[in-house]
C-alpha cells in the first residue's frame, strides 16, 4: 500500500507480475534513443521557503531566513534569459511556503496576493510578457491552486520521488506519497503537461523503485499527460552525507524506467547529477531544462553543463541534439495550451519565432 493514498483517495493497484518484470530489467534490454533533447531555461526561484524539511534538501531555508524574490527582481532574471535566448521560464519554490513562513506571507500581502499561487500568477504574466514560456515546479498544489495558474504555465511539474516511506523525509511535516500522486493526478484532471520524476539513493529498496515508476505509468495510462520522467540520484551536499548511488545503480534504474514507461514518455537524466555519457546506452532522450545563465538552485554545488558539454553528449552516442520547449510537440498538437500560451507561440516577436523555430524542428524530427 501506497503511504497516504487512501487520505488522498487514490487508487493504484500494483501488479506484482510488473514488479518483477520491471526488476529484471537490464540496460542490454533497452534501446538507445534516436535523439536527445533539452531545453534552453533560466531558473527563478521564488522563494526558499517550504513546510518540509527533507534531511537531502539544500533549498529550503528556515523561517526568519527564506527569502521572496520581488516583481524586479524576478524580471531582472526574466531577461537575462531572454537576452542568452532561453525559452523556458523555471519557477520553483517550497511547498505552500506561506502556510509555516509569517515573513513570507506578509510580503505577499504586501504586495496584493493572498497567497504564493497568487504571486505565481504574477510572475508567470511577466514571463509570459517577456517572451519566456513558464514551467512551474511548485511542489505539491491543491486543485484550487493548480486551476489557478494553469493557463499562464505550458508545463507544470512535481516529483514524486518515491512511493515509500522513507527516512530521508523525516520530521514532523514529512512528505506524504499519496498526496504527490494526488498532485500528479490533479494535473492530468485538469489537462496539464506535466513532469515527474524519481529520485534514487533516498534509503529506497529496488522494488520500491519499480512500484515508482509504475505508480507514474498508471497515472499517465489514465490522463495521458506525462512528458517526461526524470530519474534524479540524490547527491552528496550541505545536508547530505550518506552518499549518491553508483554507477551500476543508476544505469539498471534508468533502464528499468525506459522499459516500463510508455514510448511516448520520455527519461530524462540531469546531466549536471548524472554521468549522462554513461547512460545513453540505457534508454535516456532528454537531458531536461539547462540553464545558460542562472544556477542549479536546488542543487547549487552542481553546475548546469555548457551548450557544447551537451553537444559532445550527443556526438558520443551517435545521435542529434534538439532543443525543445517546456511543452511538448504532441500536447501542443492535441491542443492542451491555454490560448495565452498558444498566443505567446505564435506572437509576431522575435521570442515567438525562437518558438516557433523550435517546434518545427520538432515536427520534421
Amino acid at each position: 500500500m501506497i503511504p497516504g493514498a487512501d487520505e488522498y483517495g487514490i487508487e493504484i493497484a500494483i501488479d506484482g507480475a510488473d514488479v518483477e518484470n520491471a526488476l529484471s530489467v537490464t540496460p542490454a534490454d533497452v534501446d538507445p534513443a534516436d535523439e536527445l533533447t533539452f531545453a534552453r531555461n533560466v531558473f527563478v526561484p521564488l522563494t526558499t521557503a517550504c513546510r518540509y524539511t527533507c534531511t537531502y534538501c539544500t533549498y529550503f531555508d528556515p523561517p526568519g531566513e527564506a527569502s521572496l524574490l520581488a516583481p524586479q527582481e524576478v524580471r531582472d532574471i526574466l531577461e537575462t534569459g531572454v537576452e542568452a535566448g532561453c525559452t523556458e521560464a523555471l519557477f520553483t519554490f517550497g511547498d505552500d511556503p506561506d502556510d509555516r513562513y509569517t515573513r513570507v506571507h506578509d510580503q505577499l500581502a504586501e504586495w496584493g496576493h493572498d497567497s504564493i499561487h497568487s504571486y505565481l500568477r504574477e510572475v508567470c504574466e511577466l514571463a509570459l510578457d517577456v517572451g519566456l514560456l513558464p514551467h512551474s515546479n511548485p511542489g505539491d498544489q491543491t486543485r484550487d491552486q493548480m486551476a489557478l495558474v494553469k493557463d499562464v504555465n505550458a508545463s507544470m511539474g512535481v516529483m514524486l520521488e518515491t512511493t515509500a516511506d522513507v527516512a530521508a523525509h523525516a520530521g514532523p511535516r514529512r512528505k506524504s506519497p499519496g498526496q504527490r500522486l494526488d498532485t500528479i493526478r490533479t494535473a492530468g484532471e485538469l489537462g496539464v503537461p506535466f513532469t515527474t520524476g524519481i529520485l534514487v539513493g533516498l534509503g529506497e529498496s529496488w522494488r520500491d523503485r519499480a512500484e515508482s515508476l509504475l505508480a507514474i505509468r498508471t497515472m499517465h495510462e489514465r490522463y495521458d499527460h506525462v512528458q517526461e520522467v526524470i530519474v534524479q540520484p540524490v547527491v552528496e551536499n550541505e545536508r547530505w552525507h550518506d552518499g549518491s548511488p553508483d554507477l551500476e545503480t543508476l544505469r539498471r534504474t534508468t533502464a528499468m524506467a525506459r522499459a516500463t514507461l510508455p514510448e511516448e514518455v520520455s527519461v530524462q537524466t540531469p546531466p549536471n547529477l548524472a554521468p549522462a555519457r554513461e547512460l545513453l546506452d540505457c534508454g535516456i532522450d532528454d537531458l531536461g531544462g539547462v540553464s545558460p545563465v542562472t544556477a542549479d538552485h536546488i542543487n547549487p554545488d552542481y553546475a548546469w553543463p555548457a551548450l557544447r558539454e551537451l553537444e559532445e553528449i550527443a556526438e558520443e552516442g551517435g545521435v542529434p541534439l534538439r532543443e525543445r520547449l517546456p511543452v511538448y510537440e504532441r500536447h501542443v498538437k492535441a491542443g492542451w495550451l491555454s490560448d495565452r500560451i498558444r498566443g505567446a507561440i505564435e506572437a509576431e516577436t522575435e521570442a515567438g519565432r525562437r518558438y516557433r523555430s523550435v517546434l518545427t524542428s520538432a515536427t520534421r524530427a
